[in-house]
């Protein structure tokens, strides 16, 4: 028996363990800060956010150590129940849960609150690398990866039913994890021109769809001058450009009162039919693809007023629109962010000092010890804590992908990859949106925030990796 823990002790990657212990810890300073009272009796004081946290963190190291401790195998065993359970746990929040501040997210046990949601990252990631890492599953199949979607989208979909799209946003990161298992980087770039196309219709409004036939244009002119292996004809390439200019250029002349997308689809069936048979008959994949981008992108630019007034709640809608410059509200959805760069700003190189910044005791940031905690850490710390802060981060998400990278199984190599994919989308949305260069959608920093659930959920998700790493040479079927 002592041998054996021995063996586990001398196999686990310490590097990772430290900076995990150090960043809480780190993290639990920072929430004392942030909520500090001089009338307060002690730091132990569990009637206070820190002393709360603390009984989490202690909760965390006992939840790390018995990971550590449980078989290998029991991760990749029941990925499925675990998954399902959390499936049935997201749509339990939806019927039970108090709504707070909008949203459905925490299922109330006794004195605690837990939120499913950042658990469910967790079952996403062990389902995702128990399915992608089974044999003869590839992403690059259709069938294989429309089922990845879905494991996907279930969770994700209850989350924004709940009134989260911040946390349902997170799942986006698990496509960085099929492309390392093979998806091409042409599906990345799709998601960002939807992304794209997404901004810019809440920007220019119906100017986008102008944008959209510009660019679907001019691929189509790259193709025909450049690409020789998927040439295309000139006339091909043209009733391409007429089957989005037609369209448009009659619903914006004519001033008519029908849905511009029913507009567009009309011409572009009337026009795009010649094109779509020659496509047919050369069997043209490049033609196909234009016209599929088209249509999605026309899609998603009229799909904006849908979204903003049948999905996001209205604190959601104020926020993007502030973030894109179409109101301002300095006093309202703007006053977290102009207050946190000020606090950050405040900080200079070295910071004012442990429990000395003035933005953060006299409370001028709101929800300064859970999303905006970063902003203590810039006050207090300054230019050189955030930088020490992010430099550790930065390199335990390295870590973790070169751990991945010597798995000698997929389902840890995979798990791997998801939990390094998790940690940073989380770190690069929540410092982005402290600095104001990203939308405010309150997530919580990795072991900073205060939190039981989101502490408990990147502690689970961190350590089953490092279990994992540990028993790196032992083959799980």
């Amino acid at each position: 028996m002592a041998r054996q823990i021995g063996n586990i002790l001398r196999n686990l990657d310490w590097q990772i363990i430290i900076i995990y212990v150090f960043l809480v810890f780190a993290g639990w300073v920072n929430i004392y800060s942030a909520v500090y009272d001089e009338t307060a009796s002690s730091i132990f004081d569990v009637s206070q956010k820190y002393g709360k946290q603390l009984i989490w963190i202690t909760a965390a190291f006992l939840l790390a150590i018995g990971i550590i401790i449980l078989d290998s195998r029991f991760y990749f065993s029941f990925a499925y129940v675990f998954y399902f359970f959390i499936l049935l746990s997201l749509i339990l929040v939806y019927f039970i849960a108090p709504e707070i501040k909008g949203a459905r997210s925490w299922i109330e046990v006794g004195p605690l609150r837990v939120q499913p949601s950042e658990f469910a990252k967790l079952a996403t990631s062990v389902v995702i690398a128990r399915y992608l890492g089974s044999f003869g599953v590839k992403v690059t199949r259709w069938s294989d990866a429309l089922k990845l979607f879905i494991l996907l989208f279930l969770p994700a979909s209850l989350i924004v039913l709940q009134g989260d799209a911040g946390s349902a946003l997170v799942f986006a990161t698990f496509f960085f994890v099929f492309y390392r298992e093979g998806m091409p980087f042409f599906i990345i770039l799709l998601g960002v021109w939807a992304a794209l196309i997404f901004s810019l219709s809440i920007i220019w409004g119906g100017t986008a769809l102008s944008v959209i036939i510009t660019i679907i244009s001019l691929l189509a002119f790259y193709f025909y001058a450049f690409q020789k292996t998927h040439r295309l004809s000139l006339i091909v390439v043209a009733l391409i450009t007429l089957a989005f200019v037609v369209p448009i250029t009659v619903y914006f002349i004519f001033d008519l009162t029908l849905n511009p997308a029913i507009i567009f689809l009309l011409g572009f069936a009337l026009v795009a039919v010649p094109a779509l048979i020659y496509s047919y008959r050369k069997r043209s994949l490049t033609l196909l693809l234009l016209f599929a981008i088209g249509l999605g992108s026309v899609a998603i630019s009229q799909s904006v007023e849908y979204v903003f007034d049948n999905i996001l709640e209205e604190h959601q809608q104020k926020r993007i629109n502030v973030f894109f410059g179409l109101e301002s509200d300095p006093k309202g959805s703007e006053f977290n962010v102009i207050q946190s760069k000020i606090a950050i700003g405040s900080g200079d190189l070295t910071g004012k000092g442990f429990l000395n910044g003035t933005q953060t005791k006299n409370d001028f940031v709101p929800e300064q010890s859970t999303d905006f905690i970063f902003c203590t850490i810039g006050e207090e710390w300054g230019f050189l804590g955030s930088f020490l802060i992010i430099g550790l981060f930065v390199y335990l998400i390295l870590r973790i992908l070169y751990d991945a990278e010597q798995q000698r199984t997929a389902f840890s190599r995979i798990y791997g990859y998801c939990v390094a994919s998790i940690l940073f989308i989380h770190i690069l949305i929540n410092i982005g949106m402290t600095i104001g260069l990203m939308p405010v959608i309150g997530i919580p920093l990795p072991f900073f925030s205060y939190g039981g659930s989101s502490l408990w959920g990147f502690t689970l998700l961190l350590f089953i990796f490092v279990k994992l790493d540990a028993n790196r040479d032992e083959l799980i079927q």
